[in-house]
């Protein structure tokens, strides 16, 4: 695609300011012109199509990137992240249901750019849930909307409180990202303490808050006789039944009841009945085999 080789990571500032100039000339297209250039490629696989459609979202992604140069990232690299998330966006997107791409894409843009900045902020991974990552991306302007002296490297109990309540996140966590983005990575083998020993380093002092094995072993097994009694209680349903199930509960993400209606040749609330009732099903088989689990355990 044109779009991958426009931009560079690690571009200069005049590679940049070309870079910018040059898509600000790229026409943006009419919601005609993008349906007939989406559905090209969509059911031809239309190459200059593709190329054109994301060629006019360029300067979306440019702007979308430019929101997050204050995490201290090149301004080139956010670009190019962008560009890959609209790259990916276009793979998934379907002109039929009445969106532009620019809303469809933006998602995709600012999850892959938000992506990056987490993975380079610090060696160490900074979000994991899509909660954590909000508090990453939101602490610092919810702070600004706070008392003036909040701008100081420690929260105040209420501060904490009104950003915790505000982003959805546990008290905790905010004292902990706050503390993460106010300082900088320290390597694991910095000496903390003279000793006779010659120091002791600061990874001694870490603490393990994994589970031991004992748990690990106890839970492990635990899921593989959950697993076992899920086989054994899909058996009782029928093959469409079945098939119906691992669609919309046990694949990520789950089909729609839209695709499977037109799988199945039957209608999307035909699909939901199947569901319901297959679900229903599996409950009382699961219920049943534990029953009888625990009868031959005694």
């Amino acid at each position: 695609m044109a779009v991958s080789s426009a931009f560079r990571k690690n571009d200069g500032p005049d590679d940049i300011n070309r870079y910018i100039a040059r898509i600000r000339d790229i026409p943006l297209l009419s919601q005609e012109e993008e349906y007939e250039l989406a559905t090209k490629w969509r059911e031809k696989g239309d190459r200059q199509a593709i190329d054109r459609l994301l060629s006019s979202h360029l300067r979306l992604v440019a702007k979308v990137a430019s929101g997050y140069r204050g995490y201290g990232m090149p301004l080139s690299d956010l670009i190019a992240e962008g560009n890959i998330g609209m790259m990916h966006a276009i793979k998934h997107y379907d002109p039929q249901r009445g969106f532009r791409f620019s809303t469809y894409a933006m998602w995709w843009i600012k999850a892959h750019i938000q992506d990056y900045v987490l993975r380079s902020w610090s060696l160490v991974k900074i979000g994991t849930t899509s909660a954590q990552k909000r508090l990453f991306f939101n602490l610092r302007k919810t702070r600004k909307s706070g008392p003036a002296n909040e701008s100081d490297f420690e929260l105040s109990p209420e501060m904490v409180a009104h950003i915790a309540s505000k982003l959805d996140v546990k008290e905790e966590e905010v004292r902990q990202m706050n503390h993460r983005l106010s300082g900088a990575d320290h390597s694991l083998n910095v000496v903390i303490s003279d000793d006779a020993q010659g120091g002791s380093e600061w990874l001694e002092w870490l603490v393990d808050e994994r589970d031991n094995q004992e748990i690990t072993l106890v839970q492990r097994d635990e899921i593989d006789k959950r697993r076992q009694l899920l086989d054994k209680a899909m058996a009782s349903l029928s093959e469409r039944e079945r098939l119906i199930i691992i669609d919309r509960r046990l694949t990520e993400p789950p089909h729609t009841l839209e695709s499977l209606s037109d799988k199945y040749a039957i209608s999307r609330e035909r699909v939901r009945q199947i569901e319901v009732g297959a679900f229903e099903k599996l409950q009382r088989a699961i219920k049943r085999l534990s029953i009888s689990s625990s009868h031959n355990h005694v």
